[in-house]
């Protein structure tokens, strides 16, 4: 990697790795982490939106 972040190149290398082990195949990849995502009894992620901040409103 050509990063001058040691933590992102081993983040890099990391997603490298784990998409080799499925051929980079995108398919293989969602199923594995779908897999992975079942194996825990909470969300992993939360897909509801959030109410924006009243003092994040735009005023004009």
């Amino acid at each position: 990697m050509n990063s001058q972040d040691v933590i992102v190149d081993e983040v890099w290398a990391t997603r490298e790795a784990y998409a080799a082990r499925f051929n980079f195949d995108l398919a293989e990849i969602f199923k594995d982490l779908k897999a992975k995502e079942q194996v825990h009894e909470r969300d992993i992620a939360s897909l509801r939106p959030l109410a924006p901040k009243p003092e994040a409103a735009i005023s004009s």
